[in-house]
């Protein structure tokens, strides 16, 4: 077997970094995560044990908003400082791989850190036998982002959700990647097998939207979706999928269960359980009292559990936390939740009949390549 490689991310808590850490989470055969603290940039002792752990350090860590762009610039700078100070002091050269920005193409004081701070890492590889590779990035964009700091798509869909109306001060088109994309490019360069020992390349875009047309977009899955619980247009791998699943992870947590619409008469019951504009595929279960099936997460799946018999608890976790989220459903009142992506989820009898449960994905399961990883409740 081969052996792990061991990468460290700093800035794991953030957007971009807390993305990074779970989709590692799922190659794990390959990569063994190294915990990072923010505070480690304030301990020598801290960040001297985590750089001489790592095989591979991914530098994220920065400040991207400040009304004093200096701070930015000094905040930034800093960061790269200390920890090319922690690998001279440990004499460790860990293969660095550095998050930097098309920003360094402008004249901001953002842009600036990041064309010096890649500098100063090129400097430290050539001076010490390391290995450096940057990654100028293009406009990142995907679920749980801060609004009003990391994306536009970030404030947007929060705005709608809160039912604001969001304004466009410049309707230009931009450069996107969404952040599993960019999270497989790290990861492809994490274990690459290369002699360079200091890089840099533009990372790709791979969709390019005016902000008018994202917009509009955000609004249809706000009427679509949140109002009439129909499942837009959003085909596999395409960037309306993306742009779906980061707008779905803004709406609270008790939004769900939704009650269907059921219809009586003296023949019995009718009940639509699902409207969609994407092709997918339905099944259905039956379980007995006391049994649990699921405790798994996607990645990028939009999928719907609706109890039409039986009492059922639904259990979410988000994968990188500990709070624990309940929904009851029982088939006298017909409901579904819809399951976000990066939560582990699971459906467990409670009643004490036969439980039937009706599912829809928006995609044929695949067992070359399920999205489907396996992690309790």
């Amino acid at each position: 077997m081969a052996q792990l490689i061991k990468v460290g991310i700093t800035g794991q808590d953030g957007f971009m970094g807390g993305h990074l850490y779970n989709f590692l989470g799922t190659k794990l055969e390959e990569v063994e995560r190294v915990e990072f603290k923010r505070n480690y940039f304030e301990n020598e002792e801290k960040l001297q044990e985590f750089v001489k752990s790592c095989d591979v350090i991914v530098h994220i860590a920065a400040m991207n908003r400040h009304e004093n762009q200096q701070v930015i610039y000094d905040t930034n700078v800093d960061l790269v400082q200390k920890l090319v100070k922690a690998c001279e002091a440990t004499n460790t050269t860990p293969k660095i791989i550095f998050s930097s920005s098309t920003q360094e193409e402008k004249d901001n004081l953002y842009g600036k850190s990041k064309r010096d701070g890649r500098q100063y890492f090129e400097t430290w590889a050539k001076n010490n036998g390391g290995s450096i590779t940057s990654l100028i990035i293009p406009n990142v964009f995907g679920p749980f982002g801060n609004p009003f700091y990391n994306s536009f798509i970030a404030t947007f869909s929060y705005q709608i959700i809160q039912g604001e109306q969001p304004i466009v001060i410049n309707d230009s088109t931009v450069n996107l990647i969404y952040v599993n994309e960019l999270s497989q490019m790290f990861y492809d360069e994490i274990i690459k097998q290369d002699t360079n020992k200091v890089q840099s390349y533009v990372v790709p875009h791979t969709s390019s939207k005016k902000v008018s047309e994202i917009l509009d977009l955000l609004k249809g899955f706000k009427v679509q979706y949140v109002d009439n619980g129909q499942v837009p247009k959003v085909d596999l791998n395409s960037f309306e999928l993306d742009l779906f699943n980061t707008f779905t992870s803004f709406i609270p947590k008790d939004y769900f269960p939704r009650k269907f619409t059921k219809h009586t008469d003296d023949r019995g019951a009718f009940v639509e359980i699902m409207r969609a504009a994407s092709a997918g595929q339905s099944s259905y279960s039956t379980t007995v009292p006391g049994i649990t099936r699921g405790n798994h997460y996607h990645t990028r799946k939009v999928e719907r559990f609706a109890v039409i018999s039986g009492k059922a608890s639904i259990q979410l976790r988000k994968i990188d936390s500990d709070e624990v989220i309940e929904y009851i459903l029982e088939g006298e009142s017909p409901a579904y939740v819809d399951m976000p992506i990066w939560y582990t989820h699971n459906i467990k009898n409670i009643g004490d009949t036969e439980l039937i449960t009706l599912f829809w994905i928006n995609e044929p399961y695949n067992p070359e390549d399920a999205d489907t990883y396996f992690v309790e409740v």
